[in-house]
């Protein structure tokens, strides 16, 4: 059976990929699948860049505007619905195209990492309850006594995959750690590129430092002082992001609205930090660098479109890729394919998200 094709185009927060996504799309006839884990949720525009009607120019969106905030939605959830709509997408004859920058989404698309079975008719309803009612700092000490290396990996915050972490131990005796990292050997089941958008890291402080100022100016505090008017809590899955948190604090008089601000600048930065470190450890993947093109979309475009009507798979590409007059990028630590302990794969011939992303 013939792979479906599958293209990406990620990178950091305020790296530019939404105007972009836009223009290919348009190019290949392609649909946009965001993998944004905030704008999924309805009543949430702002504060998640979301793409506005008029900006996405008659290219079809999938996942935005699909659940009510006061719903919880993790990577299993975006994985299940992600594959459904490249199912439709592929079905009319398009090519789905994943835009957006939650590495750990896009990774379970594009290697189908199985989770286990954590939520399935299997899971011990009393185990999980004893595991809801501890602390979520001592859910994570017992993760670290028995995965150290998962618990590594997950935040004390992320209750849910701690969670999930200790159930898949208790029902399988094996460490979710082990189980992920085989998943991440996997090779893709698509024909696949995967573009990086990146640009040198002081010029996205700096737009990201622009974007939160015009996320105040078209009136994020209200937009959450909305949300919490609608029964909206700070332990909801959709009040833990990036400029919602922060706020929440500003309106519940923990911290004042000139203190929400930096945090919400500073913990941005952050988190586009973050998302580079995660992106170096992908392997096949292909950076593209801003910078080198003069900012000009209208270039960067083009290398793209050269690269997906390239040669037919990844290994045969990146060789092409690396002897090229106009190599792009790979940052400084990174490797031209293949540098994590498992991570991404390939793709052949083929014919996004929040606002500048």
């Amino acid at each position: 059976m013939e792979q479906k094709k599958l293209i990406v185009l990620t990178g950091p927060t305020a790296a530019g990929k939404t105007k972009l996504s836009i223009a290919l799309a348009k190019r290949i006839g392609a649909e946009i699948i965001s993998a944004d884990s905030m704008q999924v949720y309805r009543g949430m525009d702002i504060g998640s860049a979301k793409i506005r009607p008029e900006e996405m120019e008659g290219v079809k969106h999938h996942l935005i505007d699909v659940l009510d905030p006061s719903q919880p939605f993790d990577v299993v959830q975006f994985q299940r619905l992600a594959k459904e709509a490249i199912d439709e997408i592929t079905g009319r004859g398009r090519i789905p195209v994943i835009v957006g920058g939650t590495g750990f989404y896009i990774q379970s698309v594009i290697y189908d990492i199985d989770f286990g079975s954590g939520d399935s008719d299997d899971t011990d309803r009393s185990f999980r309850r004893m595991l809801e009612e501890k602390d979520p700092y001592v859910l994570h000490a017992m993760l670290e006594k028995a995965d150290p290396e998962a618990a590594l990996a997950i935040h004390p915050n992320n209750v849910r995959r701690t969670i999930r972490a200790l159930e898949y131990l208790q029902q399988t005796g094996g460490k979710i750690s082990e189980h992920n990292r085989r998943e991440r050997e996997k090779e893709s089941p698509y024909q696949l590129r995967y573009f990086v958008l990146t640009e040198d890291r002081a010029r996205i402080y700096e737009r990201i430092d622009r974007r939160v100022d015009r996320m105040l100016e078209e009136g994020l505090e209200n937009e959450v002082r909305t949300l919490v008017k609608q029964g909206m809590t700070s332990g909801m899955t959709s009040m833990k992001g990036l400029g919602y948190a922060e706020m929440l604090r500003y309106l519940s008089g923990e911290i004042p609205y000139e203190e929400a601000v930096r945090l919400i600048k500073r913990n941005t930065r952050h988190f586009a930090k973050r998302q580079l470190t995660w992106f170096r450890r992908e392997k096949n993947v292909i950076w593209i660098d801003r910078g080198e093109y003069g900012c000009d979309d209208g270039r960067i475009l083009e290398r793209m479109l050269s690269i997906i009507n390239g040669p037919s798979s990844l290994k045969e590409y990146g060789n092409h890729f690396a002897s090229g007059p106009e190599r792009d990028r790979i940052p400084e630590g990174s490797k031209q394919s293949g540098n994590h302990p498992g991570q991404e794969p390939e793709d052949s011939r083929m014919r996004k998200d929040g606002r500048n992303t």
